[in-house]
């Protein structure tokens, strides 16, 4: 009897031991749940990398103007230079006073030229000895009508019949002539043209 125990004792260690080191490879490989701590602390923080990030663009997007306009010459426009051309600091020479090659100006024999003003006049065209004027041409097209509807502050708005227009000293007025000046003739506003027409205040 001793001897069929003891083969089952032997059999009984070795399984134990084989499942002991079956548990033990298990938990070599066994992968650890996170927890809900380091998922919270892993937000955070991309949450904070984030907002860093959005103030970092910020920043710069309201610092980029100011640098462009505290170093301006490095955004204008620069001047185109050609490695081939010398500097030029005097002015450019657009003639030449050289001497013709095989000649002196010595040589050169003196031109004939008559220095006596001479001229012709035109022919009367009638007997009395006037000349007939030019004909008055007028302007082409008929003179375009417009009025003052307001004015201040230097400027003024005209109406015509293509719409209203805001102009000023110097502008050009529908019929061809500009606007001296804007003045305030006592209560009334006019506005006075190159043409020397005064244009009153408009009360339609």
């Amino acid at each position: 009897m001793p001897s069929q125990t003891a083969p089952a004792k032997g059999d009984a260690t070795a399984t134990r031991k084989a499942s002991h080191q079956r548990r033990s490879l298990a938990g070599l490989f066994r992968r650890d749940k996170p927890s809900g701590t380091s998922r919270a602390t892993r937000a955070r923080r991309s949450d904070l990398i984030i907002a860093a990030i959005g103030l970092a663009l910020g920043f710069g997007c309201a610092a980029f103007p100011w640098y462009i306009f505290l170093h301006q010459d490095k955004f204008g426009i620069q001047p185109l230079s050609f490695s081939g051309n010398p500097k030029q600091n005097g002015p450019i020479p657009l003639g030449s006073d050289g001497e013709l090659p095989g000649i002196s100006p010595n040589e050169i024999p003196p031109m004939k030229l008559d220095l006596f003003a001479t001229g012709t006049v035109a022919p009367y065209d009638d007997e009395d000895g006037v000349a007939q004027a030019i004909d008055d041409q007028p302007f082409p097209g008929p003179e375009i009508d417009y009025r003052l509807v307001y004015a201040g502050n230097g400027r003024a708005m005209i109406a015509d019949d293509s719409g209203l227009w805001v102009v000023q000293r110097g502008s050009i007025l529908p019929d061809n002539s500009k606007v001296a000046s804007i003045e305030q003739r006592g209560k009334q506003w006019v506005l006075v043209t190159s043409k020397d027409k005064v244009i009153e205040l408009s009360t339609q």
